[in-house]
């Protein structure tokens, strides 16, 4: 029996869209048909796999858009519910049933609904879910498989349920701060910008037209009001073409690894960079050793969740030196990059047999300091911004007002 998603038309007209279980397309047809609907398309729900090729009937299924709508929330939700039932020992086919009726979100019913599916067709959990790589990331099909071998799966389970959440936290926490500054400038930038085009020339006709020299800081603010207002659509352009090759240019692996060298070497976007990206990789390090998942095996799934390619390649390499015998913590501390208090607690984890513990303790003091950096930075950069657009306005208020200034001494 496999999962089937169907586009009809009721007795009233309306469109239907909605998921189905039968034997084939041929049943989901005829059931459509007793409840005098007429079916439009009826095809087989299913992703993409793991090695980029498409399931069967993939090459015609184009318009769905399960992948974009489903969110980390809602997988985070997911599992918590099905963790639960199977807690409580219904059976897994039963509980992937009853988290797709109570979730209220199609796209969510249409993976579960190919998920139970194959698990019902004698697959594991961990199987079903690998048809889709875009909802359920390695780092969830490893721990699942993890927790089936080792009769965990609810456990396992909640473990994922909490990693998805402080995941999605996290990066809702590093978003949210860094968004009022980025909104600030680019509101100081546009109110300037008009200032100098459209207002300033208008204003200082009026002294242009007494054919008096006007003094320097107006003459200069003319200059530069002209010259946004001649060449600012061309700068726009022109920045917007560089936007697009860079964006291009960054895609290329070699390119990419420059960029993000370069970004650890700055003063403070690197530090935020590390510790965010150490973050994220002691935590997921830390519910696949917890899960059982074989050391070598977690380095590499962990070390892929990290963005910045230079980390990624010292996880890379660690995993190597590991491999032959080396510390996890004394090979992740070859290079630095690193912070040295992360490496201190894996190695203390290593000798006293608490690696789990030890990792979840790193990453919640990555998190707890990159929570304060993000805090400082904001609450520094929004005053620091909000000055910088006074002294602006202030002076081009004042290079206006300068030839009334001349123009009354003048008359006294």
């Amino acid at each position: 029996m496999a999962a089937y998603e169907y586009t009809a038309l009721d007795a009233g007209g309306r469109e239907q869209r909605g998921v189905l279980e039968g034997d084939s397309p041929r049943q989901i047809r005829q059931l459509l048909r007793e409840k005098q609907w007429l079916p439009l398309q009826v095809l087989p729900v299913s992703g993409d796999r793991r090695d980029g090729s498409t399931t069967e009937s993939g090459a015609r299924r184009v318009a769905f858009s399960w992948r974009a709508s489903i969110k980390a929330a809602d997988v985070a939700l997911l599992t918590r519910q099905l963790a639960t039932l199977v807690r409580a020992a219904v059976p897994l086919e039963e509980s992937l049933r009853a988290v797709a009726e109570q979730s209220e979100r199609p796209a969510v019913q249409k993976v579960l609904a190919a998920v139970r599916s194959r698990v019902i067709e004698g697959h594991t959990l961990a199987h079903a879910l690998g048809e889709f790589p875009k909802v359920f990331p390695e780092i969830y099909r490893a721990t699942v498989a993890a927790g089936e071998q080792s009769g965990r799966l609810d456990t396992v389970l909640e473990r994922l349920a909490d990693y998805t959440e402080n995941r999605d936290q996290l990066r809702q926490r590093v978003l949210g701060a860094m968004l009022y500054p980025i909104v600030l400038t680019v509101m100081c930038i546009v109110i300037i910008a008009g200032l100098l085009t459209y207002v300033v020339p208008k204003v200082v006709e009026v002294f242009e037209s007494g054919r008096n020299t006007l003094p320097w800081m107006t003459r200069a603010l003319l200059a530069a009001s002209d010259f946004l207002a001649t060449f600012g659509p061309w700068i726009l352009a022109a920045l917007a073409v560089a936007a697009v090759g860079f964006a291009r240019w960054v895609r290329d692996p070699a390119a990419r690894r420059k960029v993000d060298a370069l970004l650890l070497r700055l003063p403070l976007v690197g530090r935020l960079v590390r510790g965010f990206n150490t973050a994220r990789f002691t935590r997921t390090f830390s519910i696949l050793t917890g899960s059982a998942v074989p050391v070598l095996e977690a380095l590499r799934i962990a070390g892929a969740v990290i963005g910045n390619l230079p980390m990624r390649d010292a996880v890379e390499r660690a995993a190597e030196r590991v491999r032959e015998g080396a510390p996890i913590g004394r090979s992740l501390a070859v290079g630095a990059l690193f912070p040295p208090m992360t490496v201190h607690l894996i190695s203390s984890g290593e000798s006293s047999g608490k690696l789990e513990e030890m990792l979840e303790r790193a990453a919640s003091n990555q998190e707890r300091e990159l929570d304060g950096l993000l805090t400082a930075l904001v609450g520094l950069l929004g005053p620091m911004l909000i000055v910088a657009m006074g002294v602006f306005v202030t002076a081009i208020v004042f290079a206006m007002l300068m030839p009334i200034f001349e123009m009354n001494t003048l008359v006294r």
